[in-house]
């Protein structure tokens, strides 16, 4: 005898989303249909012509041909962790290279982070907008993701007093994403030094995710934890974004030198041993990086301000449409306004199908889905860009009338 009845899925995948990617499959029936699609929705500079810089994809061809391609110490090899620790120290915020844990990319470094510090049943404040992975993760782990507000007329700063209201006894970490993303925010020093007050007041230790730091278009952005070395912060960094190398997945967390961190960076690492290691011969590649010449990341950041700029302009010239300026990375989170019961994925999905463009609806984010907001990756270059916001202009005339 056998059964033919379905195998048992996990309830919590149920409220396991990640917008960015589930859109995708609605762009490939689109493709499958003879339409170019114009994809928008993904922070990958590799696609727009954007490439790793010769002297790492050297390390890592070195580390191959040298023969490092077993497993490595769960923590990562000692050299990249040096290197991570000597940047933290050179850039205000001293970790003790024991303190440094190589990831498989930011978003390895956050799940650990949050599987060592949230319970099923905890609560972790995340903004909204937020990086969907976020929320994910604690799906997956059964704790709460709460949402404070960031503020679209303020540049999308966090409302820090919405973040101390929503602290209770079961919130575990505030989640603090500087520069963000998904709206290319940067947040002044008050602002900073208002959410480490916070930290310290409340005793919820801020988890600052710092992935776009170095693409400021006014120059690399201080790390967190430099306006207070003891505050209780965990800083999330990789190769990804300013170093050109998403596909590589090398990151690290940095585990501020509180004494109140040592119980969390135990757990960290206890989970860490369980997954074995991150990519090892791509971990070569950070000493490579960290100390060799970074002149790319000027002239990425300079290309990405002009893209910023044509994203700005001609968003907001389009009727219904309105776009706060990003300061840093290569997101933009424009809102149109909406018809009356339409919602922002409407809007999305209908652009796709009509124009090929595809971006990322806002409340795939987070944000109330009546609110309008859409993500707007601005990698493309900039006469391409041009036409694709031709194309949202004509759309949105004819699509808000409908």
């Amino acid at each position: 005898m056998s059964t033919q009845a379905p195998v048992h899925v996990a309830t919590r995948i149920s409220g396991f989303t990640y917008a960015i990617r589930n859109v995708v499959a609605e762009a490939r029936k689109v493709e499958a249909a003879g339409r170019t699609v114009r994809y928008l929705n993904i922070g990958d500079p590799i696609p727009f012509g954007f490439q790793t810089s010769p002297h790492l994809i050297e390390a890592v061809d070195r580390a191959m041909r040298d023969g490092h391609n077993g497993y490595t110490a769960s923590v990562g090899i000692l050299s990249a962790r040096e290197a991570v620790a000597r940047e933290y120290e050179s850039r205000g915020m001293p970790v003790g290279v024991d303190r440094v844990i190589l990831t498989a990319g930011t978003s390895e470094g956050i799940e650990l982070a949050l599987g060592a510090m949230a319970d099923a049943g905890d609560e972790v404040l995340v903004p909204t907008p937020t990086y969907p992975l976020y929320t994910a993760v604690l799906a997956k782990l059964g704790a709460k993701a709460v949402f404070y507000r960031t503020d679209p007329e303020d540049h999308w700063l966090p409302d820090v007093a919405d973040i101390a209201a929503k602290i209770t006894p079961l919130t575990r970490a505030i989640v603090v994403i500087d520069p963000n993303n998904p709206t290319g925010a940067v947040y002044p020093e008050a602002t900073r030094l208002a959410l480490i007050a916070l930290a310290h007041s409340s005793g919820v230790p801020i988890l600052a995710d710092e992935v776009y730091g170095d693409l400021g278009f006014d120059g690399p952005s201080p790390l967190l934890g430099s306006l207070d070395p003891d505050a209780p912060i965990l800083s999330f960094s990789s190769l990804s974004k300013a170093y050109v190398a998403p596909g590589w997945r090398v990151g690290w967390l940095s585990v501020g030198r509180s004494p109140r961190l040592n119980d969390v960076l135990a757990a960290i690492k206890k989970l860490a041993d369980g997954r074995l290691c991150s990519t090892g011969p791509m971990q070569y590649a950070i000493e490579a990086a960290l100390n060799g010449d970074r002149s790319h990341q000027r002239e990425f950041a300079r290309q990405l301000a002009i893209r910023a700029d044509l994203t700005v302009s001609r968003l907001n010239a389009i009727s219904g449409i309105t776009c706060v300026a990003p300061r840093a990375a290569f997101y933009a989170m424009p809102k149109v306004a909406l018809p009356s019961g339409k919602t922002d994925e409407d809007f999305v999905l209908a652009l796709l199908r009509q124009t090929g463009i595809l971006c990322v609806y806002g409340s795939g984010f987070g944000l109330p889905a009546a609110d309008g907001f859409f993500r707007v990756v601005f990698l493309a270059p900039p006469d391409l860009l041009s036409a694709i916001y031709d194309d949202i202009a004509t759309f949105t005339a004819e699509w808000t009338r409908s």
